[in-house]
Order: C-alpha cells, then sequence, then structure tokens
C-alpha cells in the first residue's frame, strides 16, 4: 500500500515568507493536492483553549435528553440539531444507505450574513438555531468560526498561488461565501451499539464544497483516507494541528488537477467502549452565486465538466445525504 501524501505546512511561514518561501509552500501544497487532497496546518495560532471550550459546551448539550434536544432538530444542509439516524454520508452518485446511518450525532451552525439575494440567504445564511440550555455556546462558536475564516482566506491565497494564479483570485470570490460547522459527536459503543457490517461514524464520502478544516480529538475510531491506489489508511495527527482537505467543487474548478479524496470515520470501537469524541468541522466555500467554470490546462487538469453554479451544486449534494 502507497501511503498518502498528507504535509504539515506551517501557515505562520507561509504568513511571514519571501516569495520563494512562498512559492515552495504552495508547490508542496500542489503536489499533496494532486496526490491525497489532505494536509496538515499548524501555526494557525488558534488557541486550543477554545476548542475546549466549545467541547465542553456542546456536550452539555449532547448529554441532554432527547425531549430536550427535539426542538432544535433540523435537517441535512439545515442549522441546529441533526439527530443520530438523519443522515447517512456516501460517495457521489452513490445512494446512501438508510438502514446503515452515520453514528454520530451534530449540532451545525452557520454563517450570519445577508448577501441582499432571498433565494441565496434561506438556502446559505438562515438563523442559526442556539441550545438555551448552552447560551454560552454562540459566542464561542461564532468566535472560532471567525477565526478560521482568516485561516480559510490564507489557504485560499496559497491555493492560487499553487495554480499559478494572481494570489487574491480565489479570496475575491469569497467575500460573501457560505460557511458552515458541524460539531460532531461520536458517541461511544455503549450508545451506540455494535456497528452493523459497513457502518460507519461518518460513512465513505467526498466533501462537497471548497476547503473543509477539522478540528480532531483522536481515538481507535478515527479518520480514514482512500489512497490512491485504493486502500483505506489511518489520516496522520500532529498535536494543534489542523486537517485540511480539498473538496468536490474545487477539484472540479481546477479540472481535477486537485484531488477530493474518499475519507471516513471508522465506527465506535469495542476495545474502548467509553470512546466519546468530538471533531469541529468547518466547511468554507466560495461566493454561491459564483459561476464555477473549470480552468484550461496548463491550469486545470484536463477533466471537462460543464459550467455550474455553486449555489445550484451544493442544493444538489447536501439533498443526497439526507434520509430523513
Amino acid at each position: 500500500m502507497t501511503a498518502p501524501d498528507i504535509p504539515l505546512i506551517d501557515i505562520a511561514a507561509w504568513r511571514t515568507g519571501t516569495p520563494p518561501q512562498r512559492a515552495a509552500l504552495a508547490a508542496r501544497l500542489d503536489t499533496a493536492m494532486r496526490d491525497s487532497g489532505f494536509f496538515l496546518v499548524a501555526g494557525h495560532g488558534i488557541e486550543r483553549a477554545l476548542m475546549t471550550e466549545i467541547r465542553t459546551a456542546a456536550r452539555k448539550f449532547f448529554t441532554l435528553p432527547t425531549t430536550v434536544k427535539q426542538p432544535y432538530a433540523t435537517t441535512v444542509g439545515g442549522r441546529g440539531w441533526l439527530a443520530t439516524g438523519v443522515e447517512a454520508n456516501s460517495y457521489y452518485g452513490e445512494a446512501p444507505d438508510a438502514a446503515k446511518p452515520d453514528l454520530k450525532e451534530t449540532i451545525t451552525a452557520g454563517r450570519e450574513l445577508s448577501t441582499g439575494d432571498p433565494v441565496l440567504d434561506a438556502a446559505w445564511f438562515p438563523p442559526n438555531v442556539w441550545p438555551a440550555e448552552v447560551p454560552e455556546l454562540r459566542d464561542l462558536v461564532l468566535d472560532y468560526t471567525a477565526q478560521v475564516r482568516v485561516l480559510f482566506h490564507d489557504l485560499l491565497e496559497m491555493c492560487a498561488v499553487a495554480l499559478g494564479l494572481e494570489p487574491d483570485y480565489f479570496v475575491s470570490r469569497a467575500g460573501r461565501a457560505a460557511e458552515s460547522i458541524n460539531i460532531n459527536r461520536y458517541p461511544p459503543i455503549t450508545v451506540t451499539g455494535p456497528a452493523a457490517a459497513g457502518q460507519y461514524r461518518v460513512g465513505a464520502h467526498t466533501d462537497w464544497g471548497t476547503l473543509t478544516i477539522l478540528d480532531r480529538e483522536i481515538g481507535y475510531g478515527g479518520l480514514q483516507v482512500l489512497t490512491r491506489d485504493g486502500h483505506w489508511a489511518d489520516a496522520p495527527n500532529v498535536p494543534g494541528a489542523f486537517t485540511v482537505n480539498i473538496a468536490d467543487m474545487l477539484a472540479r474548478w481546477t479540472g481535477d488537477r486537485w484531488r477530493s479524496t474518499r475519507h471516513r470515520v471508522l465506527p465506535p470501537p469495542a476495545v474502548a467502549p467509553d470512546e466519546d469524541l468530538i471533531s469541529l468541522i468547518c466547511f468554507y466555500e466560495i461566493d454561491m452565486d459564483l459561476e464555477i467554470v473549470p480552468f484550461d490546462p496548463p491550469i486545470g487538469g484536463g477533466a471537462h465538466y460543464p459550467p455550474v453554479r455553486a449555489h445550484d451544486y451544493m442544493t444538489e449534494r447536501a439533498k443526497a445525504a439526507s434520509i430523513a
């Protein structure tokens, strides 16, 4: 099995580097995007204490009785609480198996923004639904996502340089970008019971949009990435570093020069029956009214896709993941 190329990139070196240093970092990113579509980011400057506080607040909510959580229930693509059993991630084009939903529950929220377009605002910027039982969660999450948005813009700059584009190419197309955060709880096997054959905490899938920025708690039931030769490999972890992956819309934009890679989260392990993990998953996009036209070679990889509006593409993908 060939190990996936998932390097550690110091974003602080990008922020302060000379043009040659930045070019070298962008080239390293390009190599990883072609191979695994994943990389790790250190030097981002976001304090670990903030992530710890979010997890503490989220656990207060997750441990509430279902009857208390139910008024906050939503569907895939909405904002609020996603109960276990309403989402089954699967690869694009494959129907999700309703008999094997993802073994997780989620608090989902998004950017608080009005674009002035009622269709886009209804779809991508609806009101957040914050649990009254955990009032501290709102400010913690909005602080966190605002800080991660700064990192996202730095990564968009690096992506543009890696493709030979002007540094602000993607950032200038993300001023009114949608974004969301999933606070995923992966309950222990004592709560979920043994997984069915082929059932996971998160089923094998690719992400839909631009870049995903993940803060992980590490355990036995961890993240795996599908290698180019078709094997599953454990994703590396560096304490304090984010895991970042390219998503389908950006891969499409590059004409598949870059690879949006299938990944999954392993089911709760019997060897650690009390393992109860929380991941903070930020999905950052570009402007939803933007038409995505794949780059021609030599910037693009040569795959041909018809132009598609970001809103239409993402809406289709969200519908495909819902089984509720």
